[in-house]
Protein backbone atom coordinates (compact mmCIF):
# COMPACT_ATOMS: atom_id res chain seq x y z
CA UNK A 1 0.00 0.00 0.00
CA UNK A 2 1.18 3.54 -1.03
CA UNK A 3 1.59 6.12 1.71
CA UNK A 4 -0.08 9.66 1.06
CA UNK A 5 -1.78 12.46 2.65
CA UNK A 6 -5.10 13.96 2.96
CA UNK A 7 -5.82 17.27 3.62
CA UNK A 8 -9.19 19.71 4.53
CA UNK A 9 -9.38 23.18 5.30
CA UNK A 10 -11.51 23.67 9.06
CA UNK A 11 -12.82 27.23 10.40
CA UNK A 12 -12.52 28.51 14.06
CA UNK A 13 -11.09 30.57 16.15
CA UNK A 14 -7.89 31.45 18.29
CA UNK A 15 -7.53 32.60 21.34
CA UNK A 16 -4.72 33.63 23.71
CA UNK A 17 -3.32 36.53 25.50
CA UNK A 18 -7.19 37.67 25.71
CA UNK A 19 -7.75 38.17 21.93
CA UNK A 20 -9.29 35.83 20.11
CA UNK A 21 -9.17 35.71 15.77
CA UNK A 22 -11.36 34.02 13.17
CA UNK A 23 -8.63 31.54 11.67
CA UNK A 24 -8.62 28.76 8.62
CA UNK A 25 -6.28 25.54 9.55
CA UNK A 26 -5.23 22.91 7.38
CA UNK A 27 -5.68 19.87 8.75
CA UNK A 28 -3.45 16.45 7.84
CA UNK A 29 -3.76 12.90 8.09
CA UNK A 30 -0.41 10.72 6.89
CA UNK A 31 -0.95 6.97 6.19
CA UNK A 32 -1.95 4.14 3.37
CA UNK A 33 -5.65 2.56 3.17
CA UNK A 34 -4.85 0.69 6.74
CA UNK A 35 -3.41 2.85 8.66
CA UNK A 36 -2.25 6.75 9.35
CA UNK A 37 -1.53 9.61 11.81
CA UNK A 38 -3.39 12.97 12.06
CA UNK A 39 -1.46 16.09 12.47
CA UNK A 40 -3.09 18.60 14.88
CA UNK A 41 -7.06 18.38 15.29
CA UNK A 42 -8.51 21.88 14.26
CA UNK A 43 -11.84 23.07 14.85
CA UNK A 44 -13.79 20.27 13.12
CA UNK A 45 -13.47 16.22 14.36
CA UNK A 46 -16.04 14.96 12.03
CA UNK A 47 -14.23 16.73 8.81
CA UNK A 48 -11.13 15.05 9.99
CA UNK A 49 -12.63 11.89 10.50
CA UNK A 50 -13.97 11.90 7.13
CA UNK A 51 -10.34 12.17 5.97
CA UNK A 52 -9.73 9.01 8.16
CA UNK A 53 -12.30 6.86 6.77
CA UNK A 54 -12.01 3.26 8.54
CA UNK A 55 -8.29 3.25 8.98
CA UNK A 56 -7.01 2.68 12.28
CA UNK A 57 -5.76 6.08 13.61
CA UNK A 58 -2.08 5.36 15.05
CA UNK A 59 -1.59 9.30 16.78
CA UNK A 60 -3.09 12.45 16.75
CA UNK A 61 0.82 14.24 16.31
CA UNK A 62 0.37 18.08 18.05
CA UNK A 63 2.35 20.53 16.09
CA UNK A 64 2.33 22.95 19.15
CA UNK A 65 -0.26 23.35 22.15
CA UNK A 66 -2.15 26.64 20.39
CA UNK A 67 -5.85 25.96 20.81
CA UNK A 68 -6.71 26.27 17.09
CA UNK A 69 -4.74 23.20 16.43
CA UNK A 70 -5.21 21.38 20.21
CA UNK A 71 -9.02 22.09 21.23
CA UNK A 72 -10.81 19.07 19.60
CA UNK A 73 -7.83 17.03 20.34
CA UNK A 74 -8.96 14.66 23.31
CA UNK A 75 -12.15 14.53 21.61
CA UNK A 76 -10.32 13.26 18.09
CA UNK A 77 -9.05 10.70 20.33
CA UNK A 78 -11.79 9.58 22.23
CA UNK A 79 -13.58 9.15 19.18
CA UNK A 80 -10.71 6.84 17.38
CA UNK A 81 -9.31 5.39 20.20
CA UNK A 82 -5.42 6.92 19.31
CA UNK A 83 -2.92 8.90 21.77
CA UNK A 84 -1.92 12.42 21.50
CA UNK A 85 1.59 13.58 21.20
CA UNK A 86 2.72 16.50 22.21
CA UNK A 87 6.12 18.07 22.65
CA UNK A 88 6.97 18.65 26.79
CA UNK A 89 7.80 22.12 26.14
CA UNK A 90 3.92 22.93 24.94
CA UNK A 91 2.48 21.98 27.96
CA UNK A 92 2.27 25.25 29.14
CA UNK A 93 0.03 26.26 26.47
CA UNK A 94 -1.96 22.64 26.52
CA UNK A 95 -3.04 23.70 30.06
CA UNK A 96 -4.95 27.11 28.79
CA UNK A 97 -6.98 24.88 26.82
CA UNK A 98 -7.28 21.68 28.65
CA UNK A 99 -6.29 22.11 32.40
CA UNK A 100 -7.85 18.57 33.19
CA UNK A 101 -6.79 16.63 30.38
CA UNK A 102 -2.95 15.56 30.00
CA UNK A 103 -1.41 14.20 26.13
CA UNK A 104 -1.03 10.96 26.25
CA UNK A 105 2.61 11.28 25.38
CA UNK A 106 5.70 13.49 24.91
CA UNK A 107 7.94 14.07 21.95
CA UNK A 108 11.46 13.60 22.00
CA UNK A 109 13.32 15.91 18.80
CA UNK A 110 14.04 13.44 16.29
CA UNK A 111 11.56 10.64 17.32
CA UNK A 112 10.83 8.55 14.89
CA UNK A 113 7.01 7.85 13.84
CA UNK A 114 5.95 5.29 11.83
CA UNK A 115 3.32 4.60 9.49
CA UNK A 116 2.12 3.31 6.28
CA UNK A 117 5.29 1.95 6.02
CA UNK A 118 6.57 5.66 6.32
CA UNK A 119 8.72 7.50 8.73
CA UNK A 120 7.62 11.16 10.21
CA UNK A 121 10.90 12.40 11.94
CA UNK A 122 9.93 14.62 15.05
CA UNK A 123 12.16 18.26 14.51
CA UNK A 124 11.72 20.15 17.37
CA UNK A 125 11.52 23.98 15.81
CA UNK A 126 10.75 26.20 18.85
CA UNK A 127 10.03 30.25 18.41
CA UNK A 128 6.59 30.44 17.50
CA UNK A 129 5.73 28.11 20.81
CA UNK A 130 8.29 26.74 23.06
CA UNK A 131 7.08 23.21 21.91
CA UNK A 132 6.64 23.91 18.48
CA UNK A 133 7.64 20.50 16.02
CA UNK A 134 7.95 19.88 12.61
CA UNK A 135 7.07 16.16 10.92
CA UNK A 136 10.08 15.39 7.93
CA UNK A 137 8.41 12.51 5.78
CA UNK A 138 11.77 11.75 3.89
CA UNK A 139 9.27 8.99 1.66
CA UNK A 140 7.14 11.83 0.95
CA UNK A 141 9.70 14.55 0.61
CA UNK A 142 7.10 16.83 2.95
CA UNK A 143 7.86 18.58 5.76
CA UNK A 144 4.51 19.29 8.22
CA UNK A 145 5.79 22.39 9.68
CA UNK A 146 2.68 23.76 12.00
CA UNK A 147 2.84 27.10 13.11
CA UNK A 148 6.74 27.54 11.84
CA UNK A 149 7.28 28.18 8.78
CA UNK A 150 4.34 29.37 6.24
CA UNK A 151 4.99 30.53 2.38
CA UNK A 152 5.00 34.39 3.55
CA UNK A 153 7.40 33.48 6.25
CA UNK A 154 8.23 32.19 9.91
CA UNK A 155 5.24 32.04 11.64
CA UNK A 156 3.92 35.09 14.16
CA UNK A 157 5.85 35.50 17.42
CA UNK A 158 3.69 38.79 18.79
CA UNK A 159 2.34 36.47 21.50
CA UNK A 160 3.34 34.96 24.90
CA UNK A 161 5.99 32.10 24.45
CA UNK A 162 7.03 33.31 21.23
CA UNK A 163 10.38 34.50 20.46
CA UNK A 164 11.70 36.00 16.80
CA UNK A 165 15.27 34.93 17.15
CA UNK A 166 14.42 31.65 18.17
CA UNK A 167 11.89 30.95 14.99
CA UNK A 168 14.33 32.55 12.68
CA UNK A 169 17.36 30.07 14.11
CA UNK A 170 15.00 26.80 14.19
CA UNK A 171 14.42 27.33 10.80
CA UNK A 172 17.47 28.07 9.64
CA UNK A 173 18.73 24.90 11.88
CA UNK A 174 16.13 22.62 10.87
CA UNK A 175 14.53 23.07 8.23
CA UNK A 176 16.28 24.91 5.87
CA UNK A 177 18.53 22.02 5.70
CA UNK A 178 16.48 19.56 4.29
CA UNK A 179 16.27 18.89 0.47
CA UNK A 180 15.48 22.34 -1.93
CA UNK A 181 12.39 20.72 -3.36
CA UNK A 182 10.93 19.04 -0.03
CA UNK A 183 7.48 20.67 0.18
CA UNK A 184 6.68 21.97 2.82
CA UNK A 185 2.77 21.71 4.46
CA UNK A 186 2.16 24.49 7.10
CA UNK A 187 -1.20 24.71 9.52
CA UNK A 188 -2.25 27.71 7.83
CA UNK A 189 -2.49 28.63 4.08
CA UNK A 190 -0.71 27.45 1.12
CA UNK A 191 2.30 25.34 0.69
CA UNK A 192 5.77 25.93 -0.85
CA UNK A 193 9.26 24.70 -0.67
CA UNK A 194 12.86 24.74 0.68
CA UNK A 195 13.88 25.78 -1.97
CA UNK A 196 11.42 29.15 -2.35
CA UNK A 197 12.41 29.32 0.95
CA UNK A 198 15.58 29.68 1.03
CA UNK A 199 16.78 32.98 -1.08
CA UNK A 200 13.64 34.51 1.03
CA UNK A 201 15.22 33.87 4.41
CA UNK A 202 17.49 36.95 5.12
CA UNK A 203 15.00 39.48 3.97
CA UNK A 204 12.69 38.07 6.59
CA UNK A 205 15.56 38.11 9.23
CA UNK A 206 16.21 41.33 8.50
CA UNK A 207 12.50 42.76 8.19
CA UNK A 208 12.13 40.86 12.06
CA UNK A 209 9.26 39.35 11.44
Amino acid sequence: MTLRIDHTTTSGTFSLDGQTFEVDNNAWVVGDDAECVVLDAPHDVAAIRELIGDRKVLAVLCTHGHDDHVRKAPELADAVGAPIYLHPDDLVLWYLTHPDREPDRLFVDGQAVEVGGGTLEVLHTPGHAPGGVCFYSPELGVVFTGDTLFAGGPGATGRSYSDFDVITRSIRDRLLPLPPETAVKPGHGESTTIGEVVPQFDDWVARGY
